[in-house]
């Protein structure tokens, strides 16, 4: 028995009724909106000093894990150029640089390289770096950017005048990071957070040279479930102002042309009817679900409905996620069988090609065209066993051809890696898909550690995408799994609504019945099985330890929402109120009770749990800090076995974790090595 004691957290037990239904709630006080309590700010640094003294001996671990990682990444690396409006874009790192810098050329023979934005610059006075939007003037002589500098996902807007290389004085402070400029170059538009809840609300227009203060309201959002968010049409004629909940969508039109004049509505929002839109050519595109909940793809003069041309009708197994628009194509991003799949289109709807794949669980996506004109499409490619891959493909041939494939320095070969596809029946009788992979020369049936993740939220799909990180774990033999529960959208429409709200229960047993499939499928030792998930993935976490401990051997819950009745109670903390229709309103008896049933926070008991490292950040805007910390105090005083329980606060950073490209392994590292020392140990104490 490890000699090290963890610190044990004050209880003060505070009442809180709702529905007549009281909660006492011993660790509240660890709440601090402000950041500065000393009382709490004590505990917290008591936590990161119990788990650093825990994780003490898996130090050379860490650091081998680290450097790993951090080897296999080429050193100067860049990212595809793209070409708009004269110039070609790219990002490009430096050696041992965290940050990029973002560079333009202009299409000219022997035109210099110009330094738009030196992200290891901007970033050297803070502990969090994170650029938002990027955005060059129509005119190509200004440069906005959005800046984070504490991971509250509050972006300051800077403007720089790309002539003569200056930043000019005025800044805009607490925006969203969305910039979208007026045709005449002369001003933006940008979107301005609600101070208390940071949820984004209004629409501001900033004239060049003028005092932000004297910015001109131009919208603004009274309903606070919506989110809002800014961008232009494909035509550039537009600003789109989107407005969405989980359920319903808006959108307002203004011209770039007026940027004074009063927005329009598109098409007004109703209950159910999730819409979004893009111009081009003199038609508007409509991607809606008034027809089925699946999508469909209309041409339209405006919103009236009865006059909307259908280009491509709903299908019942095929989710249409995306589109973007050519001069003379129409290229459509859809699901099917829970994988993803890109077809070119003529303007009339009719197919043209679908692009061909090689892997059994791979993704696709819609790749960087800012473009319309350009004769080339471009598109992503990955999977478990193949580095992200960039390709443009012939608009008028077909022909591909690939641009770029991630590089992997090292001995790594694809060939080397498998990547399987499971599907694993649920209690109900849901057949449930799986994502896994594993290095062939390492498995043995039924021998293997197996790590599971899932997420199941927010109609998110978790693709089987590639992570150079991850062959530390699977070169040591772990088989990686994802587990497709219902709450994302693999299968479409259905597969959300059946994993939110009232059925959210479906995702957690789903989890644990795709663990216990994998390792009936013979993938796993079912001694040595461990559990990952963050931020919804992490109520994932939390829920699934109260409801089967005794499957996992180990469990990493990073920024988990795991206090959630009393979050969703909460209409002064961020995303709360736009959360209803995901997690339901507890303000009715039957939905409080439901999530109740749930919230992991509320249905800790005395029991053994797995071994724990709950991974957060003290300036999270998503899940406040508080959640995990109140987690692990309650679970300490609750749990009944003497496994580890080991809460990691960084004190720098938010929602995202560390920045910089670097920087970011340091946690995957103390994770995978947290793993790792519990698969190659027969642990029964509270020591690695």
């Amino acid at each position: 028995m490890n000699s090290i004691l963890p610190p044990i957290a004050t209880q003060h037990p505070h009442s809180l009724i709702y529905h007549g239904d009281e909660r006492i709630d011993p660790y509240y006080w660890l709440r601090d909106d402000s950041r500065s309590n000393p009382e709490v700010l004590d505990y917290l640094q008591a936590e990161n000093g119990y788990t650093e003294a825990m994780l003490r001996p898996t130090e050379a671990l860490q650091k081998t894990l680290y450097q790993e990682m951090v080897d296999r990444q080429l050193p100067d690396d860049s990212s595809v150029p793209y070409y708009l409006k004269g110039y070609w874009y790219r990002s490009r790192y430096l050696p041992e640089q965290e940050y990029p810098l973002y560079e333009r050329l202009a299409a000219r023979p022997d035109a210099p390289t110009e330094l738009l934005l030196d992200g290891n610059q901007r970033a050297a006075e803070v502990d969090f770096y994170d650029l938002g939007a990027l955005e060059i003037s129509p005119s190509n002589h200004w440069m906005a950017c959005g800046e984070d500098f504490v991971s509250r996902r509050q972006y300051q807007i800077s403007i720089r005048n790309l002539q003569t290389g200056d930043w000019l004085a005025d800044k805009i402070e607490n925006t969203s990071g969305d910039v979208v400029w007026s045709a005449d170059s002369a001003g933006f538009f940008y979107v301005r957070l609600d101070t208390e809840t940071l949820l984004p609300y209004q629409v501001w227009y900033h004239t060049l040279g003028a005092d932000p203060a004297q910015d001109r309201l131009v919208y603004e959002e009274a309903d606070n479930t919506y989110y809002l968010h800014i961008s232009h049409s494909r035509s550039e004629e537009y600003l789109l102002i989107s407005l969405s909940s989980t359920l319903s969508t808006e959108v307002h039109l203004l011209p770039l042309k007026m940027p004074h004049a009063t927005p329009t509505v598109f098409l007004a929002r109703r209950r159910g009817h999730e819409y979004g839109i893009d111009h081009f050519q003199q038609h508007f595109y409509v991607r809606s679900n008034r027809d089925g909940r699946n999508f469909a793809l209309y041409q339209a003069t405006d919103g009236a409905e009865q006059h909307w041309q259908c280009l491509l009708p709903v299908r019942e197994h095929t989710l249409l996620q995306d589109f973007v628009l050519f001069r003379n194509a129409l290229f459509v991003e859809e699901r099917e069988d829970g994988l993803t799949r890109l077809r070119q289109l003529d303007l009339q709807g009719t197919e043209v090609r679908t692009i061909a794949v090689d892997d059994p669980a791979y993704v696709l996506w819609l790749g960087t065209n800012p473009d319309p004109d350009n004769p080339e499409f471009r598109y992503g490619y990955a999977s478990l066993t193949t580095p992200t891959t960039h390709y443009a493909l012939d608009i008028a041939s077909g022909e591909r051809k690939m641009l770029k494939r991630q590089p992997v320095l090292g001995d790594f070969k694809p060939e080397d890696y498998q990547s399987q596809r499971l599907w694993v029946a649920a209690r109900d009788g849901t057949q449930v898909p799986v994502s896994l992979v594993y290095r062939k020369d390492q498995y043995q049936p039924g021998q293997n550690p197996l790590l599971v993740y899932g997420y199941g939220a927010y109609g998110l799909s978790e693709d089987p995408y590639f992570a150079s990180s991850r062959l530390s774990l699977l070169d040591r033999g772990f088989i990686f799994a994802i587990a497709h529960v219902r709450g994302g959208e693999e299968l479409g429409r259905h597969w959300y609504e059946q994993g939110r709200q009232l059925h959210k229960m479906n995702s957690f047993t789903d989890f644990i019945d795709v663990t216990d499939g994998i390792l009936a499928s013979g993938y796993g030792d079912p001694q040595r099985v461990f559990a990952t998930g963050g931020s919804a993935g992490g109520l994932l976490m939390g829920a699934v330890v109260n409801m089967a401990p005794e499957r996992y051997l180990g469990v990493v819950a990073v920024v988990p929402f795991v206090d959630t009745l009393t979050s969703m109670l909460d209409e002064s903390i961020p995303l709360t109120t736009g959360e209803y229709d995901e997690w339901g309103d507890p303000r009715d008896p039957a939905v409080y009770q439901y999530i109740k049933s749930y919230s992991p926070y509320d249905q800790i008991k005395p029991q053994a749990y797995p071994h724990l490292l709950v991974v957060s950040g003290l300036h999270d805007s998503q899940v406040q800090y508080w959640e995990p910390a109140k987690w692990v105090a309650k679970l300490r005083a609750n749990k009944t076995d003497d496994h580890l329980l080991l809460l990691s606060m960084d004190m720098d950073t938010g929602h995202g974790g560390k920045s910089g490209r670097y920087r970011y392994f340091l946690d995957i590292a103390q994770e995978y090595a947290f793993m790792l020392a519990l698969a190659d140990t027969s642990i029964n104490s509270a020591s690695i």
